[in-house]
């Protein structure tokens, strides 16, 4: 039975990657395995280039076995090439980080490879257990009528929110305080701070239940 291991926000915390990737293959021990990973895999942290050019490298190995979602941040900064969204607010929230960890001074030099990788990301996957998603859901619509900007930015009213959606909500974008995942009925929160010293985190799913077997963790 393959398991599918999802994992919460990256940005640019290159060692904790390759660390938690190693460890979710030890721990599949030969089984098939998948990976969803949620977003944000540029800004604020060390090696944003290194993070998307590993990105690159797992979805050749892997193909259709790695899901790679679309954060808020690439959004960002892919609103801010398209004349969108302001430079400043988003070197302000970790762009200057990325430019450089990639050694150019403008957005506009980015590596057209990597810019194109970002722009194919997907906005969501519904795996019929759980919908994996960068920030959330609005409450009030169903799964399949979901604004690209609640999936990407929602907060509240979603984090407070405890009805049912038909799956488990598992996202990232919020950071947590605690080091751990926080499970509640309806979601599942795996944005365990790497960037600002707290752990990268894996949730191990298969298909005989809907809430993870089990947590793997980089420090």
């Amino acid at each position: 039975m393959a398991l599918t291991y999802a994992v919460g926000d990256i940005h640019g915390s290159l060692d904790k990657m390759k660390t938690l990737v190693e460890a979710c293959r030890q721990h599949a021990d030969g089984r098939a395995m998948h990976f969803v990973f949620l977003g944000d895999y540029i800004d604020r942290g060390p090696d944003s280039a290194g993070v998307v050019r590993a990105m690159m490298d797992l979805q050749d190995e892997l193909k259709e076995r790695l899901i790679a979602l679309l954060g808020n941040h690439e959004a960002w900064v892919l609103a801010l090439l398209d004349g969108v969204a302001p430079l400043s607010s988003w070197l302000l929230n970790g762009g200057a980080h990325t430019l450089l960890s990639y050694g150019v001074r403008s957005a506009s030099d980015l590596p057209p490879a990597h810019l194109a990788w970002m722009r194919a990301l997907r906005l969501s996957y519904d795996d019929g257990r759980r919908f994996f998603v960068h920030a959330g859901v609005d409450p009030d619509k169903p799964l399949d009528a979901q604004d690209e900007q609640d999936l990407l930015w929602i907060r509240e009213p979603f984090l407070n929110d405890g009805r049912d959606y038909g799956r488990l909500i598992v996202h990232g974008h919020t950071p947590l305080e605690t080091a751990m995942p926080e499970l509640l009925s309806n979601r599942l929160n795996l944005d365990t701070a790497a960037v600002f010293g707290g752990p990268l985190t894996a949730a191990v799913f298969d298909d005989t239940q809907t809430e993870p077997l089990a947590y793997l963790q980089a420090s």
